[in-house]
């Protein structure tokens, strides 16, 4: 059998004003897919994988209109020159926005299904925070997103697609999709799988599926920072019993309307001052204090310099800050040279309604990198280490620090742009805190401007009925 294996996975907030081009993306071409950690588990399949291109970025902007027709050009004609095909694999995020364009996923995809035709069966993997409209669902067969926030089951979910494809294409038994729109968008940080209730509803999931009707149920809490007509939560249920599937999708969707209030942050949350204060006077250590309002893995900007003032202000010791992406000032980090002396403006540079701040210090570490675009730069600001970098990135592997001369374990408050805690700071976090910042990933998404997305919808809206309205893939139809 003959598997193509493509995508295009990224999460843009509509609110964040800097474009997403091509230096932003990391690209796979070819058998280079194979040879990377991302796809290798395909190795392991009875099936002939033509791998054309993958490019994977993490939240921002927009993505820039001609790079995605670029890329998107480039995948259908790696798609032509495969043909024939028995099937396709589509590895995605879910919550593309193309400049001007809606549904970004829907036009890639329905360019796929046009390429290949109608008798390849397509397959996709999502994350769980991507968002899903009716021609995204018509033109696939298979569909399964991740079931954890933060996201420990990448590999398994993007197997399960693949096991589904082989196995629809070695049986010859087509599946098709299910959906059921809920009119509820929540933050991933009052979702996260970590904390009930969304604890117990994902771990239910797997309870729906059954060996021959229903072949995966999923569900998909939204991405709520993109205004989009398609922003929403929602059930896709995988399989080919139609009427088992739409009462699955059903359930599924009446249960999280259901929980709807009851979802609130896994963490203690203030404001960025109160979040300080707290932390400055914690008799315990490390406090973990997350920036949740710019962070980059949400499609934060990711050079907001609020946090860093309110620290300088409360006169933070034994202090870790990472980071603030500040081209500037990493350049002038990397010119001054270990134990010079910068005073700097940080921050401020790609949001333009956030506040910069003005420091005096030293710098303590600069990563060796032949590339200037991965340049970090550590400066020691009075009892703060200041992660400054070239790039947007988020740290949240203890590795991030270590490598830049930092030990998060001896300090007394790790500052990081964050919503919930990544799996390798959450557990030495004593106490962890969730600072509600602004920013175009603002976790207050009631104060956000809604011009396009669905309404009524919760909490947006909050005097409303709902009733599950399962709807059918127009090839299931």
């Amino acid at each position: 059998m003959r598997i193509a294996v493509a995508g295009l996975h990224t999460e843009c907030s509509t609110y964040n004003p800097v474009i997403a081009r091509e230096a932003d993306f990391r690209v796979l071409r070819g058998p280079a897919m194979l040879k990377d950690g991302y796809f290798d588990f395909l190795t392991h399949f009875p099936a002939e994988f033509i791998t054309i291109l993958h490019a994977r970025a993490i939240a921002g902007g927009p993505v820039e209109q001609a790079l995605y027709q670029r890329w998107k050009r480039e995948i259908l004609e790696g798609l032509k020159a495969a043909m024939p095909l028995d099937g396709v694999y589509l590895a995605m995020h879910g919550a593309m926005f193309v400049e001007t364009m809606f549904d970004a996923e829907g036009d890639f995809i329905a360019a796929v299904r046009e390429t290949v035709g109608p008798d390849v069966i397509i397959a996709t993997s999502y994350d769980l925070h991507g968002n899903i409209s009716q021609k995204i669902i018509d033109n696939l067969d298979i569909f399964s997103t991740y079931r954890t926030a933060p996201h420990i089951d990448v590999a398994d979910t993007m197997r399960r697609a693949v096991t589904m494809l082989v196995r629809a294409i070695s049986t010859g038994v087509r599946p098709g999709l299910v959906w059921a729109p809920v009119p509820v968008l929540l933050p991933g940080e009052r979702t996260s799988t970590q904390d009930e209730p969304a604890r117990s509803f994902y771990a239910q999931l797997h309870q729906v599926e059954e060996p021959t009707g229903i072949w995966d149920a999923s569900f998909q809490i939204g991405y709520v920072w993109a205004d989009e007509p398609r922003s929403t939560a929602c059930a896709v249920i995988t399989g080919t019993d139609r009427s088992a599937m739409e009462r699955a999708a059903s359930d599924l969707a009446g249960d999280y309307w259901d929980l709807r209030e009851k979802f609130v942050f896994g963490m203690e949350t203030g404001s960025i001052e109160e979040c300080v204060a707290r932390a400055v006077a914690s008799p315990t250590t490390p406090v973990v204090l997350a920036e949740s309002g710019d962070n980059p893995t949400g499609g934060g900007v990711g050079d907001r310099a609020e946090m860093l003032a309110a620290l300088m202000q409360a006169g933070a010791t034994d202090t870790i800050f990472a980071g603030i992406a500040d081209a500037a000032a990493t350049e002038a980090a990397y010119a001054a040279g270990v134990g010079g002396h910068v005073s700097l403006t940080i921050g401020a540079r790609l949001d333009p309604s956030s506040r910069p701040a003005k420091v005096d210090g030293t710098v303590a570490f600069l990563l060796e990198t032949d590339d200037n675009r991965l340049r970090e730069a550590v400066l020691r600001i009075g009892g703060i280490d200041l992660v400054v970098t070239t790039r947007r990135r988020p740290f949240h592997n203890i590795a991030d620090f270590t490598r830049l001369g930092l030990d998060p374990h001896s300090a007394r408050i790790i500052a990081v742009k964050s919503g919930y805690l990544s799996p390798e700071l959450g557990p030495i976090a004593n106490p962890g805190l969730m600072a509600l910042s602004p920013g175009v990933v603002d976790q207050f998404v009631e104060r956000t401007e809604r011009l396009h997305t669905p309404r009524p919808g919760f909490p947006f809206d909050r005097d409303f009925d709902y009733t599950p309205q399962p709807r059918a893939s127009a090839r299931f139809r």
